[in-house]
Order: structure tokens, then C-alpha cells, then sequence
């Protein structure tokens, strides 16, 4: 298991970031999802990448659509789309469809960052939405929970609630289960 402990300070933090990951891509060609002990309030452990992950029901473009139409529906302020496949497709090389969707409730979010600036790497929202190499469709979003401790955000809890319920509601809308817990991992 892979373990690597960083400094106190953001500049330390940052550049220990850096240098994992180029050591991961260097040595291995992979990124894994092994633990990363994050310094900081009760020196907080994260597992995994937190990352979510919910099986649609519908193709990247239904999903990314309809994904679209219910953050309209909220209220939501929408800022991008970036079709990665097309993007990909540009460059000549081959990409399942995948799109990523930017939007935000600014007056939330930047809630967040005022408890800890380095927070705005992961906000506005984003979610990817992508064809995997059986042909399902996946939405990948943020794990708020896994948020709120990588930034040692821990006067926000209220908030990071809310992002949560909003976001489940909104990937709900596509979900190719009744149960989200049934679809996602």
C-alpha cells in the first residue's frame, strides 16, 4: 500500500503533489488510487480517489443533455461543456465519447474556498460523462465527504451536505437504477 505523507505548508503541499505525480507516471505509467495521509487537521487519512461513480441509463449525449437540463431546472449556473472526444479527435487520436460539464452555485462554492483557498482546484462542480470500453455510460463526480477532508474543511459542513444532496439529485436524473446506491461506486 502506498503511502506518502506531505508538509504543513501549501507551497510544501503543492510541490509534493507534483512530485508524486511525476513519479507515478515516471516509474509506472499509471496513477493509483492508493491512501494519501494528508497533513493537516488530525492529520486526516483519504482512501481511494474520491471519486463517484453512477451508471446512466442513456448515451454520453442524452446524458450530458439531460444532465444539463436539470441543472437549468435548479437554478444552477452552467459554464461549460468540453467534448473531450472531440477534442481528441482533433489531435487524431481515437476517444470513446466523453464530455465535461462545469457548473456552480457560486454563492455556495465559494464558500468554500474562503475556508480554504486551495479549495478552488475542485470548484466550480465538474462532472465527466463517458463511455467506457463495454459501452456504459458513466457520470464520475467529487465525493464532497473526501472534499471537505483533503482541504481540512471542517466549518463547512452544512454546505458540503448541500453540494452533496444537489449533486445526487442532479446525477439521479440519469441514473440507470431507482436506488443511487445501486449504480454508483
Amino acid at each position: 500500500m502506498f503511502k506518502h505523507q506531505l508538509l504543513k505548508s501549501s507551497r510544501s503541499k503543492s510541490r509534493a503533489f507534483a512530485s508524486l505525480f511525476t513519479a507515478l507516471v515516471a516509474c509506472s505509467g499509471v496513477i493509483t488510487t492508493a491512501p494519501i495521509a494528508v497533513a493537516g487537521p488530525a492529520d486526516i487519512q483519504l482512501q481511494g480517489d474520491g471519486l463517484m461513480r453512477t451508471r446512466s441509463a442513456y448515451s454520453v449525449d442524452e446524458t450530458a443533455s439531460r444532465i444539463r437540463a436539470d441543472i437549468k431546472k435548479k437554478g444552477i449556473k452552467f459554464f461549460a461543456t468540453i467534448d473531450q472526444a472531440k477534442l481528441a479527435k482533433g489531435a487524431k487520436i481515437d476517444l470513446k465519447p466523453s464530455q465535461l460539464l462545469i457548473f456552480g452555485n457560486p454563492p455556495l462554492g465559494v464558500l468554500f474556498l474562503t475556508s480554504n483557498p486551495e479549495s478552488g482546484v475542485d470548484w466550480p462542480v465538474r462532472m465527466l460523462v463517458h463511455q467506457d470500453d463495454d459501452g456504459k455510460v458513466w457520470v464520475v463526480y467529487q465525493n464532497w465527504d473526501w472534499v471537505s477532508q483533503r482541504y481540512g474543511i471542517t466549518n463547512r459542513k452544512t454546505e458540503f451536505a448541500k453540494a452533496t444532496e444537489v449533486v445526487a439529485s442532479i446525477v439521479s436524473s440519469v441514473a440507470d437504477c431507482k436506488n443511487l446506491a445501486d449504480c454508483t461506486n
